[in-house]
């Protein structure tokens, strides 16, 4: 099982996620969505298309960008589409 805390609350908890790229990549519903709001932020990569980001609220403590995911990704990564990827500076990921 892989967990992801954030201000020692667990945001995210599967079973073999995804790894793309050496980032885990979980499914919406293994993630508490409710802690999460969209950011406006944006980025692209070549091969998985445009990522969208979230924002995170634990503990009153709001982290801008904490996670991304792919809405709409390329067909090589389709896999992924709406899976959340977590920036590792920002949260603990245990594996």
């Amino acid at each position: 099982m892989v967990k992801v805390t954030l201000n020692g609350t667990v945001v995210a908890e599967a079973a073999n996620p995804p790894v793309v790229e050496g980032n885990y990549y979980f499914p919406p519903d293994s993630v508490k969505m409710e802690i999460f709001s969209k950011s406006n932020t944006t980025s692209e990569c070549p091969w998985k298309g445009l990522a969208s980001y979230y924002n995170a609220s634990v503990g009153g403590n709001t982290v801008k960008d904490v996670a991304w995911y792919y809405p709409a990704p390329k067909s090589k990564a389709e896999n992924i589409k709406d899976h959340v990827a977590f920036y590792k500076s920002k949260v603990t990921i245990q594996d």
